[in-house]
């Protein structure tokens, strides 16, 4: 019998990493989204819908076995609308599908932003979610909903959170940073840039999204990297190995997280509330529960995922020309942040 997938979401960025990771391994892979993927397999099938679409979502998942969800609306869409309606009814649609069709597991890929801004690190998995902003509050009742179809329906579920996901092609928020680091523009942080921050490698996450798929109960997993340290560290870390002039500033972080905040609801930045409330603070996993359970050891630090993105950055900049559908594989729209290094030079440092 042929294993098959339903990816949804799986023309962007980390859906395609993990259809690839799943064609690898000798999966059938369909992927449902409103845009083809960006590359062909003979294994691949590509269904075209929306995850709000009942009758379409029926249709993607027959003869599925496994369920990928990672169709979603994240943090630069800053459309509350968009949050609910996507990250929360669509993802009652997949479940209440899944269960119907019989699916043996749904893998729901959640965000570190149900945990909201934690006054103590590290998050493990029993720590209660509180988010702070609609984004969370959205991803959050989204695990809601695959937690309610477990004891409604058995739908067998496991959640998996990632931190701030890295890789080769993400470009959104990170294609800023990367032009102002290879122009030799100055970087911001905030409050000195002392808090540890941590990322997670887009082939780490892939990894362990197949490998709960393979753990019969329902389960929830933290991931990110194992080795990582200050912002201000990895800025420093990317910016020697670029050789650029490139400085750090610190700014005062509540200052500019209220200047951030309203010019994103005025619309003249891409930042959403969620970028001004994780930039600043520590925010780190405990992945111990993964790497005992899945046997997960990640194979990216935090510097390393950075460099190689940057780099993957530079080699293809002269193909990435506009914006496509997928926030994360498109560049992004500087607006009143193109401002920032210029203001950052009268700041001594």
């Amino acid at each position: 019998m042929v294993n098959t997938a339903l990816v949804t979401g799986g023309s962007g960025y980390f859906g395609q990493v993990l259809s690839k990771q799943l064609l690898e391994q000798g999966t059938h892979v369909r992927v449902f989204d409103l845009n083809l993927p960006g590359f062909n397999h003979p294994n691949l099938d590509f269904f075209k819908g929306t995850i709000l679409d009942r009758k379409a979502v029926k249709q993607a998942l027959s003869g599925v076995n496994k369920v990928f969800h990672t169709a979603a609306q994240n943090p630069l869409a800053k459309d509350l609308c968009l949050f609910w309606s996507v990250n929360k009814d669509g993802t009652q649609i997949i479940a209440d599908e899944s269960a119907a069709a019989g699916v043996e597991k749904l893998i729901y890929t959640s965000s570190t932003a149900v945990y909201g801004a934690r006054k103590t690190n590290p998050v493990t998995e029993i720590t209660e979610p509180n988010p702070a902003e609609d984004y969370g509050r959205a991803k959050l009742a989204g695990e809601t909903i695959c937690k309610r179809a477990v004891h409604r329906h058995d739908l067998d579920v496991a959640i998996v959170r990632p931190r701030t996901i890295l890789g080769n092609g993400r470009l959104g928020i990170f294609q800023i940073l990367f032009d102002w680091i290879e122009r030799g523009l100055d970087i911001p942080v905030l409050a000195g840039g002392n808090n540890k921050y941590q990322f997670v490698h887009s082939d780490d996450l892939a990894w362990v999204c197949i490998a709960a798929s393979d753990v019969k109960g329902f389960a929830e997993y933290n991931i990110g990297a194992a080795e990582f340290g200050t912002m201000r560290d990895l800025l420093q870390a990317l910016i020697d190995h670029a050789g650029t002039k490139s400085r750090i500033k610190s700014v005062p972080i509540w200052p500019t997280i209220i200047a951030a905040n309203f010019a994103s609801a005025l619309g003249l930045s891409p930042l959403g509330p969620f970028h001004a409330l994780a930039y600043g603070r520590s925010m780190y996993f405990d992945i111990s529960k993964a790497q005992r359970e899945l046997g997960y050891t990640p194979k990216y630090s935090n510097s390393q995922m950075i460099i190689d993105a940057y780099d993957w950055y530079r080699a293809n900049k002269a193909s990435i020309t506009k914006r496509g559908a997928s926030h994360h594989k498109s560049p992004v729209k500087q607006q009143v942040l193109a401002l920032v290094p210029h203001v950052l030079r009268i700041i001594p440092g």
